[in-house]
């Protein structure tokens, strides 16, 4: 037995990954069980888990992967910041602490974090450090469907790359262009990110999701000034507009000015400027998208292509891709930003250094090896139910599968919004299904009282539909068969199913667009008509497809409302008692949990002021 675990820590998203003779054991997020969102510290309890997941112990594991190289990202730091110093001493200053404490002594700190989650036992086998590129890289193509595939991988900053193209084949990957440090989609994004009041490393899809209802108005502006595009994607930033180099913000004063303002104060009232704002980054973000999958294409000449890196988070940018590029079919890496480094370090290690085989894929097979990327810990039946009778929970137990998604479906027919925690937790940050908030999508008004009273969150923000494979043809824009199981492409809803948008000759407000129903399926539907699918079968996810199949035979409609099971600022909910915890602080009709349904009418035990209490662990995100 070789077993290899893969690690990225230190600097966000920190997460753990087991890959054991070259399967996918387990794999998890440090924030699930620390509850700090987008935890940056070395993952203790991930690491715990995922031994604890295969039954081994820290001794036992033959090699520990780290996602970068601490000594060449050190490197970069320096370079830059003697190339503005003295511009640059008080970031400098800031960041040598955390450096000179633990970074630049990577295995003396890995030698202590793995001997806490191993209850003390001593690693004995041998440190690896992967390209931070390499290991999203690997994290697409090798749990792929694709026997060979072109590869893309885009982000902030790693070492130095911030994109790399490059092809897989077989058991060997091989990274071929880049584009360096300062000069990135990523940081380019992250700096609007900043100007328009949100958190950067983490409001990313904030942007995203405010970009429909505006107008790319500035797009030529930014292509202008701000960067310089070449047909094959590649770009270079105009330095003087950004500050990411030599200080402590995104943008510098001569952006403040290009843009008429400073930075938008985070949480004060969205402008149509700031949703303008967000159309034109994310327009020119799509286009560069669209040049470097097009160029890998004519380079490679491959009829696949796999992508990885936090980019790669942008669905919208993917379906486009996926709709309008060369390629027969794409596949995203689910936990595609730095967390999905640990899985792609422990998978280089088994089958680029150690030459080991991947397994041979039928013909045409769809079928990947990341196990539906239900990766994370499950709950058993008895552990559950001990949980519930411990805390008074009044809960009706169902006597098998069938009648558990007939009656949850029949809630959500009703209107109810279900918290649904079942089997495996997801790896990366979309719910998929296993901790989520389920709500039906016919409803006009569900968007709003889930961002409303549950989510706590900005009210603009959409919410994706999962859908039975079979019929996600007959809703949205996307090919009979098409795939989609990880959320992590968007497409528009199908003609016959949009509702045109009440019109008069007053302007809307986006407050007033957001409440405008636009389908048969307004809660899922998007201002623009696009919606980030999600689409279930019986293979990866057999509960979820049977509740689907449920409530279809019930309404006609093969989907609903898929959110994960948190509020704003919380991680995805990891155990029985964070979800309860979410539940009873929320107004969420139902809590089913295994074979149980929770219902909040037949609660004595609800406390009034569990909502501020809960809210207040979680800083705004």
């Amino acid at each position: 037995m070789t077993a290899i675990l893969g690690i990225s820590a230190f600097y966000h998203d920190s997460a753990a990954a087991l890959v054991v003779d070259g399967e996918i054991v387990a794999a998890a997020q440090e924030e699930r069980f620390s509850r700090r969102k987008h935890d940056e510290r070395f993952p203790v309890a991930a690491i715990a888990y995922c031994l604890a997941e295969a039954g081994i112990a820290v001794e036992r594991l033959d090699h520990v992967a780290f996602y970068d190289k601490p000594l060449t990202k050190f490197e970069r730091l320096l370079e830059t910041y003697l190339a503005f110093a003295p511009a640059g001493f008080r970031s400098f200053r800031r960041l040598m602490p955390a450096w000179l404490k633990e970074k630049l002594f990577l295995p003396r700190a890995m030698d202590e974090g793995l001997a806490t989650a191993g209850l003390g036992g001593q690693f004995r086998g041998r440190y690896v450090f992967t390209d931070h590129h390499e290991s999203h890289a690997a994290s697409a193509f090798f749990p792929s469907p694709f026997d060979e595939a072109a590869i893309l991988t885009l982000d902030g900053v790693g070492e130095w790359s911030t994109a790399c193209v490059g092809v897989g084949r077989g058991n060997r990957i091989r990274l071929d262009e880049e584009i360096r440090f300062p000069h990135s989609l990523g940081l380019l994004y992250s700096a609007f990110t900043y100007y328009l009041g949100f958190k950067v490393n983490g409001g990313e899809y904030k942007v995203m999701g405010l970009a429909p209802y505006g107008k790319p108005k500035y797009r030529d502006l930014i292509l202008e000034h701000l960067i310089d595009l070449k047909d094959d994607g590649s770009l270079r930033m105009d330095m003087r507009y950004f500050n990411y180099c030599q200080g402590l913000t995104m943008t510098s004063e001569r952006f403040h000015r290009l843009f008429g303002s400073p930075p938008r104060t985070p949480e004060s009232l969205l402008s149509e400027r700031d949703a303008d704002l967000a159309a034109s980054v994310q327009s020119v973000a799509e286009e560069v998208m669209l040049r470097m999958a097009r160029h890998v294409h004519e380079r490679t000449g491959m009829k696949h292509l796999v992508l990885a890196g936090g980019v790669a988070l942008n669905c919208v940018g993917n379906g486009r891709i996926l709709r309008e590029g060369p390629f027969d079919d794409i596949w995203i890496q689910p936990a595609a930003g730095d967390a999905g480094g640990s899985l792609g370090a422990a998978m280089f290690v088994w089958h680029q250094l150690l030459d080991q085989p991947r397994a041979a894929r039928a013909a045409n097979s769809q079928h990947d090896s990341q196990h539906g990327s239900l990766l994370g810990p499950a709950f058993g039946d008895d552990e559950i139910r001990k949980f519930l009778d411990a805390h008074g929970a009044d809960y009706t137990r169902c006597a098998d599968d069938e009648q558990l998604c007939q009656r949850v479906a029949t809630l959500l027919a009703e209107e109810k919004v279900v918290g649904w925690f079942q089997g495996r937790m997801e790896f990366g940050p979309r719910a998929l299904g296993a901790r989520s908030i389920l709500a039906d999508a016919r409803s006009p008004t569900m968007q709003s009282v889930l961002n409303r009273k549950i989510k706590f969150r900005e009210s603009f923000r959409p919410f994706a539909p999962i859908c039975m494979q079979e019929h996600v043809h007959e809703w949205f824009e996307m090919p009979a068969g098409q795939e989609s199981p990880y959320m992590l492409l968007v497409a528009p809803v199908l003609q016959a199913h949009r509702t045109p948008p009440a019109t008069d000759d007053s302007p809307l407000s986006l407050i007033d667009r957001v409440n405008q129903p636009r389908s048969s399926v307004p809660a899922i539907t998007h201002v623009d008509y696009s919606a980030r699918v999600q689409t279930v079968d019986a293979r990866r996810n057999p509960l979820l497809h049977m509740l689907l199949t449920k409530f279809y035979e019930q309404t006609g409609c093969p989907m609903a409302v898929n959110t994960s099971f948190n509020v704003r600022g919380e991680p995805i909910v990891c155990t029985p008692h964070d979800a309860w915890r979410c539940f009873q602080a929320t107004e969420m009709d139902a809590f089913v949990i295994g074979r149980n349904i929770v219902l909040r009418g037949r609660q004595e035990n609800a406390d009034p002021a569990a909502t501020a209490q809960h809210l207040a662990q979680f800083p705004a995100d």
